[in-house]
């Protein structure tokens, strides 16, 4: 896991070294042990280090096979990198070092861009032919490892951090109207390409990027789930669980290649607990599992160690309950945004920042939970979905999903950064209306699988790891098990209160009162509830000079959240002040 950046000239300029250079500091905490800088003709590129795979010099980046004629920065773990490397050398191929970077280039020479379709795995990479001044940019089929792009005059730039491309500099920091509307509706999901910054771009995940060095530009989209049953024979409920368990087991399994040790982010539910049991019964002994838990506010528990501390004595792992009191909340809600590299609303932001600081200090990778409600139906909204017709789904979702309605929102934006369409009803519309998707729930859950999984749960975990140098692995995402997931019946996806073919599956793997437990989240009450110092902030932040300026929301709203700064709720329960505050933080926190 790591950190990477760079510059494409397409202008016939050497790159801006200087601005590249600034990109280090910033990419620090995601690569904590060591830095590179590589230039030749018209590209720079820029790698900041976390030793994971092949720890000595050998693997360090930029990666450069001057035989082959490649260079590249890469982001993240390819898992199957041992069988790959063996049927390259079978090829002819010979190697340097034992790092799956090396991989890469390899494989990219042998098979092209195609070579990402071998990879299982999660990535970010540019990969740079150097007699051709070619740029390749690769994401992850899941988008697990992000990768920023900021166009300018003659110049493509481009990072694993929005903050990042920042630093660099001469980047238009004007708000995208769109994406506005994208934050205030979904939960502050802006799909990809954009950003909440007119001048910053994500590439989309399943996707590769061929810059050529006239400036043209070829996207290639290489994997896309069914969510349907079109191609799959007809299974019972028992042979779905067992396949769903067994693809499950695998995914955990190759999480583990690693030359460090590997832990488990424990929250007690039945995701993570899953992961522990089945590592239990793969012969994993003496594992590191975490837990993290915030004091009561407004009545409102704030752990779950009742369930952690079942599965830890269950599986006898060497388990760390992590305590947090008031005194270290507000600072870490701060640290937290500015670990963000695009504003995240949710709450487990908070507590996955603190859990991150606590466990990089004894370990180095964890495996984590996240995904299974999005591929298996976990959520309270996938249910009313069920018998809704395929023709009404978009409608039904927006009902379920949306924080407010387009006509709603005129009354929460000022005038002049209202729309006079409605984008985000439009952007549901356009993927629902997309070839496959059998039914209304198999389209909600391919949006949720693939949009908003990608940049909420995804993003947050990867931007509040990486802040402490903490590489998490998410089984549930191997593609794999979503393409597994997405074929499934709905109807067993929502049998048992939701995710009902993994509570079935999990029986006799998992202790009987994690699988029957109410649905739990990562709870953090004193951002559900606002009082106190956090709450000043977020006031101080909506009435600043900066706020006032940009003048995002009418004036009438603000007063009554300000009066009454627990009262309204989004449609999923969250704090609407807080969606609000949270925005103008973080844009005060990168200075805009």
């Amino acid at each position: 896991m790591c950190g990477i950046g760079g510059e494409f000239r397409l202008d016939g300029r050497p790159p801006d070294l200087a601005a590249v250079e600034r990109m280090l500091p910033v990419l620090a905490s995601r690569g904590p042990d060591g830095e590179g800088r590589w230039q030749q003709g018209p590209v720079a590129l820029v790698h900041r280090r976390l030793r994971i795979i092949d720890l000595s010099d050998a693997g360090a980046q930029p990666m450069v096979d001057p035989a082959l004629g490649l260079a590249v920065v890469f982001n993240g773990c390819i898992y199957n990198y041992r069988e790959l490397r063996d049927e390259l050398i079978a090829a002819g191929y010979s190697f340097r070092s034992t790092s799956d970077t090396e991989v890469i280039l390899k494989a990219y020479h042998r098979w092209g861009t195609a070579c990402v379709e071998r990879f299982y795995g999660m990535f970010a990479f540019a990969l740079v032919e150097i007699a051709t001044h070619t740029l390749v940019l690769a994401r992850d089929r899941l988008g697990i490892k992000p990768l920023y792009l900021a166009q300018g005059p003659g110049r493509v730039r481009f990072a694993s951090t929005l903050p990042a491309l920042l630093a660099a500099g001469d980047v238009d920091t004007d708000l995208d109207p769109v994406a506005l509307h994208h934050y205030m509706t979904f939960h502050s999901v802006v799909p990809p390409p954009r950003t909440i910054l007119a001048g910053v771009r994500k590439l989309p995940p399943a996707t590769v990027r061929v810059i050529t060095a006239d400036g043209r530009s070829t996207d290639t989209l290489y994997w896309q789930p069914e969510f349907n049953r079109a191609a799959a024979a007809p299974m019972s409920a028992d042979e779905w669980q067992e396949r769903i368990m067994a693809a499950l087991r695998t995914a955990v399994r190759r999480r583990m290649v690693a030359d460090v040790p590997v832990g488990v982010l424990l929250s007690g539910g039945l995701d993570s607990s899953l992961i522990v049991a089945l590592l239990a019964e793969q012969g994993q002994t003496g594992l590191a599992t975490f837990s993290i838990g915030f004091e009561a506010a407004a009545g409102e528990s704030g752990d779950e160690f009742h369930y952690s501390d079942l599965v830890a004595r269950h599986f006898d792992t060497d388990h760390q309950q992590i305590r947090i009191g008031a005194s270290r909340f507000v600072p870490a809600v701060h640290d937290a945004i500015a670990a963000m590299s695009e504003p995240m609303v949710s709450h487990d932001c908070v507590a996955f920042h603190l859990l991150s600081e606590e466990v990089s200090q004894r370990i180095t990778v964890v495996q984590s939970g996240q995904g299974a409600d999005e591929i298996l139906a976990g959520y309270d909204w996938y249910p009313p979905m069920a018998n809704v017709a395929r023709a009404d789904a978009v409608e039904a979702y927006a009902r379920v999903f949306f924080d407010r309605r387009h006509d709603a929102l005129g009354g929460h934006l000022a005038p002049e950064w209202m729309l006079d369409h409605d984008a985000s009803l439009e952007f549901v519309a356009a993927h629902f209306g997309a070839p496959g998707a059998d039914t209304a729930l198999d389209a909600a859950l391919r949006q949720d699988s693939l949009v908003m999984l990608v940049d909420d749960p995804v993003k947050r975990v990867d931007n509040m790891t990486m802040a402490w140098g903490l590489e998490a692995r998410v089984p549930f995402l191997d593609h794999e098990v979503v393409e597994l997931a997405a074929a499934c019946p709905p109807a067993l996806k929502l049998a048992q209160g939701g995710k009902g073919v993994l509570k079935a599956a999990s029986r006799g793997i998992v202790p009987d009162e994690v699988i029957d437990r109410p649905k739990g989240y990562f709870p953090v009450p004193a951002i559900r509830h606002l009082s106190g110092p956090l709450l000043d902030d977020v006031r101080d932040a909506l009435t600043a000079r900066p706020a006032r300026e940009r003048g995002l929301f009418r004036k009438d709203y603000l007063e009554e959240l300000l009066d009454a700064p627990n009262a309204r709720r989004t449609t999923l329960g969250s704090n609407a002040l807080w969606q609000l505050g949270l925005l103008e933080l973080w844009l005060q926190r990168i200075g805009v």
